[in-house]
């Protein structure tokens, strides 16, 4: 049976099965079945909506992507600012070699080869101090990681600015206890206890499903 036709089934006959047997049949299809312009994207649909949402109200001068694979998020996200007509994306990942020749070829997008921590002057220097920018962090998810991350790149937000985690859901939704004893979701918690210039914005949860639960953090204004 296809994975489609097992959904399908799942759906109409365990519509009362509890919310934590439902992540693990959503995350199968998110990293089997789902892609942008034919390129794999792991990618939560409904997240993905909600940061096109946040594009459109933000009109961010620059979308810096730490991890990007096959690039089909990045590709999604550069043809949003197409459609804006506006704004340019930075694409940062250890390995390019995987990215799908759409997005090579992608005016917009620019790539930074490199670990994300030292390779963050790099980006730095690549926007000019008047520009707003939002950042995505889809790299590698163990604690230690998306704090070093969180750390160099908040300075880059402005204030009503974004910083997204994803993943967060490890351990919180999804069991990661043997990867990630720590992820995403702990480190959140120690940023937002050193750094009192972010908020989690829940309100950007608003379908209630999302794999970056605490994870929509907003620079605060004022």
């Amino acid at each position: 049976m296809q994975y489609a036709d097992r959904k399908l089934d799942y759906m109409e006959r365990h519509l009362t099965t509890p919310l934590a047997s439902v992540l693990p049949i959503m995350q199968a299809g998110i990293l089997g079945e789902t892609s942008y312009f034919g390129i794999r994207t792991y990618k939560s649909p409904m997240d993905a909506w909600v940061y096109q949402e946040i594009i459109h109200d933000q009109m961010p001068d620059v979308i810096v992507e730490i991890g990007n694979k096959w690039g089909g998020s990045t590709l999604m996200m550069a043809h949003w600012l197409d459609h804006l007509g506006h704004g340019r994306l930075i694409a940062v990942d250890h390995d390019h070699s995987r990215l799908d020749q759409q997005v090579l070829d992608h005016q917009r997008i620019h790539l930074v080869t490199g670990l994300a921590c030292d390779v963050a002057e790099t980006v730095a220097r690549m926007i000019r101090d008047d520009e707003t920018v939002m950042v995505v962090e889809d790299s590698e998810h163990t604690y230690e990681n998306t704090l070093g991350v969180l750390r160099r790149y908040s300075p880059l937000v402005r204030p009503g600015g974004y910083f997204i985690i994803e993943d967060s859901i490890a351990n919180h939704g999804l069991d990661r206890r043997k990867k990630w004893p720590r992820g995403p979701y702990e480190a959140v918690r120690t940023f937002l206890k050193e750094n009192g210039a972010f908020e989690a914005d829940r309100t950007r949860e608003h379908f209630f499903l999302t794999w970056n639960p605490m994870g929509y953090l907003r620079r605060r204004v004022g």
